[in-house]
């Protein structure tokens, strides 16, 4: 077989076996390749090494590391593996809920098979789409991921490549896409190699985590490119959600994104299933979910976050930070209606001008929407859910707005039930002054902020990331299992009622009023209203129809007119014209 590694830097590379055998020499190709013909079998462990040095470095593509970032490669054969999915047919987004999840803390194994044993729950759930936190190589053995270096490769801690076929292989059966989550933007500050073989990063660009991937190298946006069709094309993954697109800097006539999408298209026509992306990003630009002969880049969907923060404030009323704009009356009906609420109107938090409009001809179900995820809740001091402090009433208002909302919705790991474990932030760098620095600039962060520095979760204490793994067994008790039990019939309903899955702009409208204790809202999917009271008092709301679905079984319709409790949602049939 053909070994190649790009590395313009070196003026020799060698290719070193783990088993001691003697060092093959790779020969200078064009535009800094250098290639060699070696046989490798499944399991044998290299690396490079370049120039005179002694030092062996990971294969920058390589897709195992059975000892961490630090050490050698091994050869894996994806297609040794045995798929029985011959028959998916894959699903596409639109009508989809999306499940976010963390691997490590999943499950009380924290690996790939242990979550195969979770499918079913998410199956009854109605859940259509799996979000894997990002799997590739970190340095350590519990990480929330987006440190990583190695951008093929599976975490040997969840189980490897291996397990990692295993597991979208019974997701297929059992009816789930899989999506998973892949940082092109930076990499992470323990085992990356890669400035040693060439020039992956801008030395004079930086971005919130560190130095900026150099998309000006052709041979860079080829290792992008190639890594995000290997999960789709190797791993038969469904799709990929693009961590932070905000922070890709690039400047050429095809925006990698566009590439990326063209790209992915490509190989979606191949195997005949939707392969889709999603974007996170921070522009609220459509720029991105516009198709390319509208001037966007192609790509499936983006997050709103303007969604979970107009949410967010009107279940808790906190207002500091990012969330002051969206006390705002309008917040929560614009943002129903309209998809975005910064859409050119001006940010406090930014200090000016932010977003732009989403064009009515975009379908609605191109924004993932939702009320709680990994960053929302993990970058909090203390990583708390809405669950430690909101009521049941509360959490179940959530979920009604979660799972009737316009976009596509998303649930975090464990919303489903209120989970009572947090979501904190957990790092085990093996670095002491890494690990040292991590939990300093953690702790005088918050302070910064008000917090008590006894207060904040220490991210290298192992206990931080044993707090935050899921307890499957609260799910069956109480209020837990109320609360699941309702995001059952809500994302039932969600099915059965083609009004909560159209995609038309023109379909919605929405209204609020401030009254004692909190907001009211009546908010409408075409023939069906959600109404919602957030108030200290009952409220009557005059011409409904049917109770579809209420979270108070004291909801009534008296005298003609809807009484919808405190603290309570109700989805109704909208009342007939004429």
């Amino acid at each position: 077989m053909v070994i190649e590694v790009w590395a313009p830097r070196a003026h020799r590379v060698r290719l070193r076996r783990g088993s001691g055998g003697e060092d093959v020499e790779l020969q200078r190709q064009e535009g800094g390749w250098w290639r060699a013909d070696v046989e490798l079998f499944d399991g044998d462990e290299y690396g490079f090494v370049l120039d005179d040095s002694d030092a062996v470095r990971p294969d920058p593509r390589s897709r195992r590391q059975p000892r961490g970032v630090h050490d050698l490669s091994a050869y894996f054969d994806p297609s040794a593996f045995e798929w029985t999915d011959a028959s998916w047919t894959g699903r596409q987004l639109a009508g989809g809920l999306i499940y976010e999840l963390h691997l490590g803390t999943f499950t009380p194994e924290g690996t790939l098979d242990g979550a195969i044993g979770k499918l079913d729950h998410l199956v009854e759930l109605g859940v259509t789409h799996v979000e894997l936190l990002p799997v590739n190589g970190f340095n350590g053995v519990w990480n929330w991921g987006y440190d990583g270096v190695l951008w093929n490769t599976v975490h040997e801690a969840y189980g490897g490549p291996a397990a990692y076929q295993r597991f979208v292989d019974a997701a297929h059966a059992a009816g789930l896409a899989v999506l998973q989550d892949v940082v092109h933007n930076h990499l992470g500050p323990s085992g990356n190699y890669l400035p040693e073989f060439g020039p992956y990063l801008r030395q004079a660009s930086r971005n919130t985590w560190g130095l900026s991937v150099n998309l000006d190298e052709p041979a860079v946006r080829r290792h992008i490119l190639d890594s995000a069709l290997m999960w789709m094309r190797d791993y038969h993954v469904d799709g990929l959600r693009l961590d932070a697109v905000h922070a890709l800097k690039d400047d050429s006539p095809v925006h990698i994104l566009q590439e990326l999408a063209e790209a992915s298209d490509a190989l979606s026509a191949h195997v005949r299933r939707p392969l889709t992306l999603v974007a996170e990003s921070d522009l609220n630009d459509p720029k991105l979910i516009l198709p390319r002969e509208a001037g966007g880049y192609g790509l499936t969907a983006q997050w709103s976050d303007d969604w979970h923060h107009s949410v967010h404030v009107a279940l808790t009323g906190e207002t500091t930070g990012y969330y002051e704009d969206f006390a705002a009356l309008d917040a929560l009906p614009k943002t129903w209606s309209q998809g975005f609420f910064h859409d050119g109107t001006y940010s406090s938090f930014r200090g000016r001008d932010h977003g732009h409009p989403v064009p009515h001809q975009v379908p609605a179900w191109r924004l993932v929407t939702f009320a709680q995820d990994h960053d929302q809740i993990g970058n909090r001091a203390t990583g708390d859910r809405l669950s430690a402090t909101l009521s049941f009433e509360r959490l179940a208002v959530a979920a009604v707005l979660t799972l009737t909302a316009p976009g596509t919705p998303m649930l975090f790991m464990g919303e489903e039930w209120g989970a009572s474990t947090p979501w904190q932030f957990f790092t085990s760098h093996p670095e002491p002054e890494l690990g040292e620095a991590t939990a300093k600039g953690r702790i005088e962060e918050f302070s910064r902020m008000g917090w008590d520095p006894a207060t904040v979760p220490d991210p290298q204490n192992p206990a931080t990331f044993e707090r935050s793994k899921l307890r499957w067994d609260e799910a069956s008790d109480g209020d837990h299992a109320r609360l699941l039990a309702l995001y059952r019939s809500i994302a039932r309903l969600r099915r059965e009622r083609p009004e909560l899955t159209d995609p038309s702009f023109a379909s919605l409208g929405a209204e609020a009023v401030d009254v004692t204790g909190g907001r009211v809202f009546r908010l409408r999917r075409g023939g069906l209203l959600v109404l919602v009271n957030l108030g200290a008092e009952p409220v009557r709301f005059e011409g409904t129809g049917e109770i579809l679905l209420a979270t108070d079984a004291a909801t009534a319709v008296v005298d003609g007119a809807l009484v919808l409790p405190r603290d309570s949602a109700a989805v109704v049939e909208a009342p007939a014209v004429g």
